[in-house]
């Protein structure tokens, strides 16, 4: 099986290139390898970085899915910067709205199975339970309305993936601030009224490659297990890096400064109810996709 993976140089996608068993494409380069450790015998990995396929360009894309001729696409590539889209909304419905448009019909032209990233982001937040898959959306943010359109760009039988508050070993997020913050000495602040349940790129990746190469249709929540807030999940991160979970203060959002422009789901949390009611195995806890980050990042760091 080939398999495309774009995006293929972002937090998600590189963790999908790697689950695969390939290697992260160096800036602007196509990396094709056979993957050892892929699922199943003689799987090759396209991956594909911003640099070497820009997925707003409609023909660059065709041209490349018909010299490639993949079996199965995982789609990563997206504009994530969630306040910057505020102010750039042409460029995010540009990328995430066009671009997805765009592999749709290459992947659909030569018979590739398509796997779509979406985000919690499609939904309010005003809910007092879990998110199902079923239901309605209602985005607060420009962001969250181009992934929601962009779900709608996908032809039936596509495998579409919401998840919430990724963190992986690749790229700017939530642990990598808070292990950089913690070198300091003052008291860090973080919100305690918005709840979600945090993904660690690495377990999401091993769940996408499943859906991509077992072709399963449909709308799918995938998170770890458990939920927290902002404040849990940053007491939880100083903790797993032997810090003093103490030195975090909770806040309000209101109390935020500077304000985010992007409104947030208040209730980020997704039930992963379409896999666990077909039997599909779930995400682990948490805590434990932190602690596995957390040591990864602090090791790196040290052999540096």
């Amino acid at each position: 099986m080939r398999v495309v993976v774009t995006g293929a140089g972002g937090q998600v996608g590189a963790d999908v290139v790697v689950a695969l068993g390939g290697a992260v494409p160096r800036a602007g380069r196509r990396r094709s390898l056979w993957g050892p450790e892929g699922p199943g015998p003689g799987c090759e990995v396209v991956a594909l970085d911003h640099h070497a396929l820009a997925v707003e360009h409609r023909s660059e894309v065709l041209e490349a899915f018909d010299a490639i001729r993949p079996q199965a696409v995982l789609h990563a590539a997206a504009f994530t910067a969630v306040d910057a889209c505020e102010t750039e909304q042409d460029r995010c419905f540009e990328v995430n709205v066009l671009g997805t448009r765009n592999v749709a019909e290459a992947a659909r032209a030569v018979g590739a199975h398509l796997l779509h990233i979406s985000t919690d982001y499609v939904f309010d937040g005003t809910s007092p339970d879990p998110y199902r898959e079923w239901d309605r959306p209602n985005p607060l943010s420009v962001y969250g309305r181009s992934k929601l359109a962009s779900e709608r760009e996908c032809p039936p039988g596509t495998t579409i993936v919401r998840t919430s508050w990724v963190c992986g070993a690749r790229g700017a997020n939530m642990v990598r601030t808070v292990l950089r913050l913690a070198r300091g000495t003052d008291t860090l602040r973080f919100v305690d009224d918005q709840r979600g349940s945090p993904t660690f790129a690495a377990d999401l990746a091993a769940a996408l490659v499943t859906l991509a190469t077992d072709r399963v249709p449909g709308t799918f929540h995938v998170t770890n297990q458990g939920t927290t807030s902002w404040f849990g999940f940053v007491q939880g991160a100083r903790a797993a890096a032997g810090g003093d979970p103490g030195r975090v203060e909770p806040i309000s959002t209101a109390e935020l400064v500077p304000a985010r422009p992007a409104p947030r789901p208040a209730n980020s949390v997704l039930d992963n109810a379409a896999l666990r009611l077909a039997g599909l195995p779930l995400l682990p806890d948490w805590k434990d996709g932190l602690q596995r980050l957390v040591e990864e990042l602090v090791n790196t760091e040290a052999a540096a």
